[in-house]
């Protein structure tokens, strides 16, 4: 499904790259750059200034001028996708309104002192360092959007045009799309996952699907998930069907009666159990079921996480009050 598998920068084109993590899974996340002369424009930063730091410096060797980056982008407000900011020094950072507003609730310190005490947490603190042990939250100035906007924008790099399309909510609040037509590339975020389980915090999920034939309908070669390897077309079909897949098991089992953690753990992945991070079934299941209700309020991302750290097979009884420790 892939078509590049190898971690660190790549060149898609003329004046366009991808970076590639390593890995897919919890905050091993992909960004882009687009070049045009002496023009600039960065999809993303990384989870920890560490990262951010080797990938910038690994632009500015392929393109010398990007020492001075003139637009970020941030596709969603997930950290992963965020916390480098501060690195990309006097750059317009643009997001949707949506994804800016988001982006203050989960800043990098709240993340640190969640690790911070992951040590006393039991399984669930186990399963958290062995998500996001690898990163370091620490020391991060939380540096959030100095221009914001909603539904799409256009812009120039060079004489590149550059479009952003809001797509969100969906995965988050506020997703967003950027497509560079000259390029034939788009860098989704985290509307797609390759190779790995999308993780729904948001919904709903019709906005998820037409996200995707949104994709498909786009005249691009090549794709860069939030996650993952580069991919084409097929790579976004099969997202969708797994959206597709999880919306209709999980209303069979709304409307038989099961909880929806039940109903998490009897669905069968099938063709989906060798995607990484299998157990963020717990989260999709249950933003569906809220979806299914008409219901806004959400559960609390502590039960979230105990919820999927049981089926990774950490010792955790999702629903224990030390589950909504904040």
């Amino acid at each position: 499904m892939g078509t590049r598998h190898c971690a660190g920068l790549h060149t898609l084109g003329q004046g366009v790259y991808a970076w590639l993590a390593p890995q897919g899974s919890w905050g091993w996340s992909n960004a882009g750059l687009i070049v045009d002369g002496e023009a600039s424009l960065l999809v993303d930063t990384l989870y920890d200034l560490e990262l951010t730091d080797r990938m910038l410096r690994c632009m500015r060797d392929a393109e010398p001028h990007t020492r001075h980056i003139d637009t970020l982008v941030n596709t969603h407000a997930n950290g992963d996708h965020c916390h480098g900011n501060e690195l990309v020094s006097g750059a317009e950072i643009i997001a949707s309104s949506a994804s800016a507003l988001e982006m203050n609730e989960l800043p990098p310190e709240v993340m640190a002192a969640l690790m911070q005490g992951a040590g006393e947490m039991g399984g669930l603190g186990e399963y958290l360092l062995h998500c996001f042990g690898q990163f370091r939250f620490d020391g991060i100035c939380f540096t959030p959007p100095t221009r914001t906007f909603d539904g799409a924008m256009d812009l120039q790099v060079g004489d590149k045009p550059v479009r952003l399309l809001e797509v969100g909510p969906a995965h988050t609040r506020g997703d967003v799309l950027v497509h560079s037509p000259a390029d034939r590339v788009v860098f989704t975020g985290d509307i797609l996952f390759i190779e790995g389980t999308p993780v729904m915090w948001q919904g709903p999920v019709a906005n998820w699907i037409r996200a995707c034939e949104i994709i498909e309908d786009m005249d691009v070669d090549l794709i860069v998930p939030g996650h993952g390897p580069v991919t084409d077309k097929h790579g976004v079909h099969q997202v969708k069907h797994y959206l597709q897949y999880v919306r209709d098991e999980a209303r069979a089992r709304y409307d038989a009666g099961l909880d929806a953690f039940e109903a998490a753990r009897d669905i069968a992945l099938a063709e989906y159990a060798s995607w990484s991070d299998p157990e963020r079934i717990a989260v999709n299941v249950d933003t569906l079921y809220r979806e299914f209700a008409g219901q806004e309020e959400k559960t609390g991302i502590m039960e979230l996480l105990a919820r999927m750290a049981a089926l990774a097979g950490f010792r955790v009884e999702p629903g224990a009050p030390a589950a909504e420790t904040p």
